[in-house]
Formats: structure tokens, C-alpha cells, sequence
């Protein structure tokens, strides 16, 4: 399992830090390594422009350093990216929520793009993100709190969520939350990219 730690608010969740523990390889976006390092973490690989990046851990993790100038996508996909080109597709982001919200609307809607390269997860300290591109089954438990969001203007229908959809275009991103799992597996429908979210157990 490749887990990479975005430059959001660091995961305090028991979730997101199990997947950090357990994980086989760990790339840290940039400005992430300062404080993975600092709380004991030693990142494989570093990826990003390195303009957050302390100096001196530039020159304690060189060898582990991986600058990429292109200033048309940001770290976030720079990391995937890096993922992909080793062969690692079978990836978890944390930390990739909790600061600036324009950042986090950013990575989260990432997920669609990065789901025609790898198998791809975002968990927060809130939830699980999966992108999805055509019908899927996800594991659940009546009473799961679950948002549907939309990125193509294409029709959507769910089975086993109290809310159900048929055949719904979601024009807006608030039309498809706040809905609730009724079993222990729900069921989405479509033909174009949609990100579920699924809250954990409060």
C-alpha cells in the first residue's frame, strides 16, 4: 500500500494514521515532509517544487528528493504521478484537507483525474473520498452518513441509500449529500465521474 501525505492539516484520526503506519511506501508532498519528519517520519520519497520544503531538510533527505519545477499541476498530482510512473496504483492520500478550503476543494476534486491512472482513495479525519467512473458497489453499514458528488453532467441512481436517486443529474455538488446508507452495501450508477464520500462512525 503507497500512502501519500499531502500539505494539509496532518491526520489525528485513527484511520488516516493507520494507513500511514501500515503503509509499504510513503511519498510526502513537499512542505508535508517538514512535519512528517518532525514527528519521526522518514518519507521515501520527497516530491514536489521544494519551494516548502525546509533546508535543512533538503540536504538530510537529498537522496530521497525528487524537485519537479512544472508549475501547471500542483504537488498533490506531482506525488500521484510519481506513484503511477513506479507502478504504485494502489494509492491512499492523507493530509489532504483542513487548511485553506480552496486547496482542499482543489485535491478533492482531483480524485475524479487521478482515477483513470490509479486505484485511488483520499482519508480524511472526517471520512473516506472515493472516485468512481462507473457502477460500484461500496461496502457499508445502515446508518452511514453518505455524499454523492457529481463531476459530469451525467445521470446518477443509487440503490440502498434512504435518499434514493434515479437516473438524477446533479447539477451542483450540494444536490447529491447528506444522504444515508440503509444496508450493509450501497450501490452507485453512472457513466461519468463521481466522488462518494463516506463519513466515519461518530
Amino acid at each position: 500500500m503507497t500512502v501519500i501525505i499531502a500539505n494539509g492539516r496532518f491526520p489525528t484520526h485513527p484511520t488516516p494514521l493507520s494507513y500511514i503506519e501500515r503503509a509499504n511506501y510513503i511519498v510526502c508532498c513537499d512542505g508535508a515532509a517538514n512535519e512528517f519528519i518532525e514527528i519521526g517520519g522518514k518519507p521515501d520519497a520527497i516530491v514536489g517544487d521544494c519551494d516548502s520544503i525546509s533546508k535543512d531538510n533538503i540536504v538530510r533527505f537529498a537522496d530521497v528528493l525528487y524537485p519537479n519545477n512544472d508549475q501547471e499541476t500542483n504537488d498533490l498530482t506531482k506525488s500521484v504521478q510519481f506513484c503511477v510512473d513506479k507502478g504504485m496504483k494502489d494509492i491512499i492520500i492523507v493530509g489532504g484537507t483542513g487548511k485553506r478550503e480552496d486547496h482542499t476543494l482543489g485535491n478533492i476534486s482531483l480524485l475524479a483525474e487521478y482515477s483513470h491512472i490509479a486505484n485511488i482513495v483520499m482519508a480524511t479525519n472526517w471520512g473516506i473520498f472515493t472516485p468512481i467512473k462507473s457502477t460500484t458497489q461500496f461496502k457499508s453499514f445502515a446508518g452511514e452518513q453518505v455524499s454523492i458528488f457529481s463531476i459530469d453532467h451525467t445521470s446518477v441512481s443509487s440503490q440502498n441509500l434512504k435518499y434514493p436517486l434515479s437516473n438524477r443529474i446533479l447539477s451542483n455538488w450540494w444536490e447529491g449529500s447528506l444522504n444515508e446508507s440503509l444496508d450493509e452495501s450501497f450501490t452507485i450508477q453512472t457513466t461519468g465521474r463521481v466522488i462518494v464520500f463516506q463519513a466515519y462512525i461518530i
